[in-house]
């Protein structure tokens, strides 16, 4: 029993009187001389699911183990679980809520909650410092291979340290100087420590305060608490409840004393002490302390003082010796009573073997009857079934025990050896530290003689080792000072140019905004400026040329020029510069007729300023980017994302890998039967072979989109690469052989394909989303086509159609070149890719939608037209004013929904065989002519024969 247990009884207030506020104080002032208990109530967070919550928990840190144990209550003998506090780290979050803290041990975090703000960092500087002094003990055990005692409550950390090295102590004290950077936090009153379980919980839990995890524990705390005997309300106390708590809440001593059960509760405490399951962690608050640490470090300190005298030296380390042998007679006593222990929990585990023994027995004879019990007492069986489970698993608790308590006890033993040990070991260090006394006091004597201030020694002399560390100390706070203020510094220099680079790409962005909202002003200012110029120098109504007329045809000049640097300081006016060509190679201005010219001119500022507005919006090609970073590592496939993505433009830099992937998508049957060698074997057969079909190919060559610099001369690679296209597939497919189209074809292909790629595009094209007899020699499917589109365009145009019919407009001459060719030379290049794109995706209902789309476009200017010549005269060029890509494909695959495929087959099955009669009645009308003509007049038969075989 320590001296406050004995002595808190006696200064506690009687039952009659209410002790002040002040008391409380009194009786923490009276154990000064011992740690407080570090407990309290705190909220755990536990749980899964709908039952996750915090619960509210006894916390106890025991200090031998540096475990941070946990109840459900303070009246309960056996913790729930422990947290190991040596290993542990632990944080706080300021957002989180307040009180909330974290320690993560052992891989395992685990969320507690203190009643307030002060309540959590007293809980946090507390257990630093606990797990502080433990990892010092530990680490002083090991030096020298001397094992250092375990102190219940540790405060210093210093008696391990090797006292052969005096200056280990005042690094100590350095270490701890350096590692308190935070005050001190004033523990939170009734919140946390002993008195704490004289109060309810202060913070209500929000779920149900019951461990599913812990029931075993919770159910046998309850079954102990229910045991006869038990009823008392003292003899229900937690094992960490101490004398000490009778003293710390005296309301709790005057209940007890007016229901006179004081004599009650000793014994009943005494009979707790051989419980099963009793964790008696508090034993060591009921034991005498060890006192010689404290004494030590005193010591320790008083030694390093300057004011301190060598007698008094001489007189405490004599006590200390004294201090040290009544501690190992208390640690003797101590193993004594832990063997008692012993033989008490072997005795408790032959009775309840025994108790096991006649359960068994019971469960036999119950068994033996078992076919003359009701249902009742078959349940009645299950349940001692579990009871005899449950005392199995209270035997193998049990038994547990036991071994701790051995390995307890051999701990116990080596500590008595290592402090004998220790004793010896002190004995000598006192020997030496009485010459290094002498010493001193010699030289103080001398430094008294030299009128040295009385009571000051220099450093130097002192202890030069103290003294330079004390130096180096100071160097090394000046330099974590400065390198704090120097972190600050940087990391709001970071926040701060963090802030002007966001706020300079903010400004660069806008400031590109900007310049490309005004260059397209300047280009549509600079088209409206040339159709100015145009309309001043042919005036309508005035024959006469005037002064002026020089100037405007010099401005005109000027801006039809090719832009170069010596001719650039001459202009009075230079319009915005248009490249010769453009990016796939098509010439943007010609150079023989000058009002062509013009217009061409005025076509491509137009065509800038919509690309320059467009590229104000979100670009496409960061969505494009963003795909392909998604399928780098994997191959395109068909999905609704990639059929938007190409609808809306592919870009220039990816067009060649989609267009790729579109036709080995659709001609992968063809190429895997035909071979890796085939376009290379079809090449070689049409230069050894001369093919029909040649002599046609070799007149439209030079004809293929004169307007291309990769086809504008005999000498361009792309047009040996489009002879050998064209000529590989005459001897493939000999029913086409060879048709007028077939060339532009493979030539826009070949702008981003290679040269095998390209024919099997043209393959795609002509055997796969064509009909078989679209490009042969009656062009049969070509012309049922535009038999569909004309029934499309009265169904989705009916206004516009109607116009067509009242005025007899056959528009199917002008868009019969557009199904055959897919817009090539129809509309701007532009648009005609962005086309191709979707076609070589989706098929020829592609060319349905645009051919819709571009009527659409102009329907109003058509309406408006009112006679045959200006319609048809209009139809043959308005496709090349349509320059807004944009609104086309937004009409096309928007507004011309719904566009089902199988839609435009029925119609095309409808219309062939329309066709296919009217051709065998005109081929009938033929040959009924060509009968009569020969009936007629033989010989002119014979001259024509001649002339066909000359020709």
């Amino acid at each position: 029993m320590r001296e406050d247990d004995t002595a808190g009884p006696e200064e506690a207030p009687g039952p009659q009187s209410d002790p002040p506020p002040a008391a409380l104080e009194c009786s923490a002032s009276m154990s000064r001389d011992q740690p407080p208990k570090l407990c309290g109530y705190l909220n755990k967070l536990s749980g899964k699911g709908p039952l996750k919550g915090f619960k509210t928990r006894w916390f106890v840190f025991d200090p031998r183990h540096c475990y941070l144990y946990y109840f459900k209550g303070p009246s309960d003998a056996i913790p729930l679980s422990y947290i190991d506090i040596a290993d542990a780290t632990f944080n706080y979050d300021l957002e989180a809520e307040e009180g909330q803290l974290e320690i993560r041990s052992a891989g395992r975090d685990y969320t507690l909650k203190a009643p307030t703000a002060q309540a959590m960092r007293y809980w946090l500087q507390q257990l630093q410092q606990k797990r502080w002094e433990f990892s010092n003990n530990c680490t002083a055990g090991t030096r020298d291979n001397r094992i250092s005692p375990t102190l219940p409550d540790s405060t210093t950390g210093l008696v391990a340290k090797d006292v052969d090295a005096p200056c280990l102590l005042q690094a100590k004290d350095i270490d701890e100087s350096a590692r308190n950077v935070l005050d001190a936090v004033v523990s939170p009153g009734t919140q946390v420590g002993e008195r704490a379980v004289g109060y309810p919980s202060p913070v209500q839990p929000t779920t149900i305060n019951f461990s599913l995890k812990h029931w075993g524990t919770e159910i046998r705390n309850s079954m102990s608490n229910l045991k006869p005997g038990r009823g008392n309300n003292d003899n229900r106390k937690s094992v960490f409840y101490t004398e000490d708590w009778e003293l710390l809440d005296p309301s709790l001593k005057e209940l007890e004393e007016a229901a006179g059960h004081e004599e009650k509760r000793k014994c009943s405490t005494e009979t707790n002490r051989g419980l099963a399951f009793n964790f008696d962690f508090a034993r060591a608050t009921q034991r005498a302390k060890r006192p010689f640490l404290r004494d030590m470090i005193g010591t320790s300190k008083n030694r390093n003082s300057s004011e301190s005298s060598p007698v008094e030296w001489i007189v405490t380390n004599g006590k200390a010796s004294t201090e040290i042998q009544s501690r190992i007679q208390a640690q003797q006593e101590e193993l004594n009573k832990v063997k008692e222990d012993l033989t008490s929990q072997k005795e408790l585990v032959r009775l309840l073997q025994q108790t096991l023994k006649y359960s068994q027995q019971e469960k036999y004879s119950l068994n033996t009857g078992c076919a003359s019990l009701d249902q009742g007492m078959t349940q009645l069986l299950h349940q001692k079934d579990h009871q005899i489970q449950a005392l199995n698993n209270q035997l193998d608790h049990i038994n547990q025990q036991k071994d701790h308590m051995e390995q307890e006890m051999k701990v116990f033993q080596d500590k008595i050896t290592g402090m004998g040990d220790q004793l010896n070991m002190f004995r000598e260090t006192i020997q030496a530290k009485d010459e290094v006394i002498m010493k001193l006091s010699r030289q103080l004597n001398e430094c008294e003689n030299n009128l040295s201030p009385p009571g000051v020694i220099s450093g130097a002399t002192l202890a030069p080792s103290v003294y330079k560390e004390l130096q180096e100390l100071d160097t090394l706070k000046d330099s974590l000072q400065g390198y704090k203020t120097q972190n600050k510094f940087l990391n709001k220099e970071i926040l701060e140019l963090s802030v002007l680079k966001r706020n300079s790409e903010m400004r660069e962005k806008a400031m590109e905004a900007k310049y490309s909202s005004l260059e397209a002003r300047l280009c549509q200012v600079e088209s409206k400026y040339l159709v100015l110029l145009q309309e001043v120098k042919n005036p309508v109504c005035s024959g006469e040329r005037g002064p002026t007329h020089e100037v405007i045809s010099r401005l005109l000049e000027d801006a039809l020029k090719v832009d170069s640097p010596e001719h650039s300081e001459q202009t009075i006016l230079k319009p915005h510069p248009v490249s010769e060509y453009d990016v796939y190679g098509f010439k943007t201005v010609p150079e023989d007729d000058e009002e062509e010219k013009l217009v061409a001119k005025v076509r491509a500022l137009d065509l800038k300023s919509l690309s320059l507005i467009d590229s104000q919006e979100i670009s496409t090609g960061v969505k494009w980017a963003n795909y392909f970073a998604g399928t780098m590592n994997r191959e395109m496939v068909r999905s609704p994302e990639l059929k938007s993505l190409i609808r809306w433009g592919v870009p220039h830099e990816h067009r060649s890998k989609v267009w790729k992937w579109c036709v080995h998508l659709h001609v992968r049957k063809y190429r895997d039967k035909c071979g890796s060698g085939y376009f290379n074997s079809l090449l070689e057969k049409a230069l050894e072979k001369q093919n029909p079909a040649s002599k046609q190919i070799e007149l439209d060559l030079m004809r293929t989109l004169p307007n291309n610099k990769h086809y504008a001369s005999p000498t361009s690679e792309g047009i040996q690469k489009l002879r050998n296209i064209l000529l590989a597939f005459s001897w493939r497919n000999p029913d086409v052989g060879y048709c007028q189209g077939l060339n532009r074809l493979a030539a826009i292909a070949l702008l981003y394909l290679e040269q095998e790629e390209a024919f099997w595009c043209l393959v795609a094209i002509t055997e796969c989303f064509m009909t078989p007899d679209y490009y042969t020699k009656n062009l049969l499917g070509s012309q049922v086509d535009q038999r569909v589109f004309k029934d499309l365009l009265s169904e989705k145009l009916p206004r516009l159609h109607t116009h067509f019919e009242q005025y007899k407009v056959d528009f199917s001459l002008i868009t019969f070149n557009w199904f055959l060719v897919v817009f090539v030379d129809s509309v701007v290049s532009d648009i005609v890719f962005r086309i191709w794109d979707s076609f070589l995706y989706e098929g020829p209902k592609v060319i349905f939608r645009y051919a819709l789309a571009v009527f659409k476009f102009k329907e109003e200017e058509f309406l408006k037209l009112q006679d045959y010549m200006s319609i048809f005269k209009y139809l043959r060029y308005f496709t090349h004013t349509i320059l807004d890509a944009r609104k086309l494909t937004n009409i096309a695959f928007v507004d011309m929904n719904p566009f089902p495929m199988r839609l435009i087959q029925n119609r095309r099955a409808f219309h062939l065989e329309k066709v296919r009669l009217e051709l065998s009645e005109l081929e009938a009308i033929r040959q009924d002519f060509l009968r009569e003509r020969e009936t007629a007049n033989p010989e002119r038969r014979d001259v024509i024969s001649d002339d066909d075989e000359d020709t």
